[in-house]
């Protein structure tokens, strides 16, 4: 790469709930790492809800995160053909045609309507994956 800085956007359609769990992940693990110079994290939706679905916050919340105030957002085609990764939730209609974004679907089942046990096993999936992406672009030298 010829830059120091990563860009990974996290999507889905409604971006209410894995896309909201991956962002906050993801964001936590920037902090961690002291990489808030050098990491850029995207999220939105193609078709964004009008809150982060209460049964996401609850099960964010158990793990120290208070998503209550974020709200979806749009992601444009334009924001995500910037990015280095792109990963969707397994829900995706995005049609991207930038060769330098790498695309990765986690596939992941959709949080809304599930029953808590099904959500926190969502949650910590989507946890270890954010882990895995941090250190395949930034281990530690």
């Amino acid at each position: 790469m010829s830059t120091d800085s990563t860009t990974f956007a996290f999507v889905c359609v409604q971006n209410a709930g894995r896309s909201q769990m991956s962002t906050a992940f993801a964001e936590r693990e920037r902090e961690r790492r002291d990489l808030e110079d050098s990491v850029e994290i995207l999220t939105g939706g193609t078709h964004p809800a009008e809150h982060v679905h209460e049964e996401v916050v609850d099960v964010m919340g158990e793990e120290g995160f208070d998503l209550s105030e974020r709200t979806p957002q749009e992601v444009s085609t334009a924001e995500l053909e910037s990015c280095d990764v792109v990963a969707t939730m397994g829900c995706s209609t995005l049609e991207l045609d930038a060769e330098s974004v790498d695309i990765r679907d986690w596939a992941l089942e959709d949080p809304d309507g599930q029953d808590m046990d099904q959500i926190r096993e969502i949650r910590d999936d989507i946890e270890q994956r954010v882990v895995a992406l941090f250190d395949e672009f930034h281990s530690d030298d």
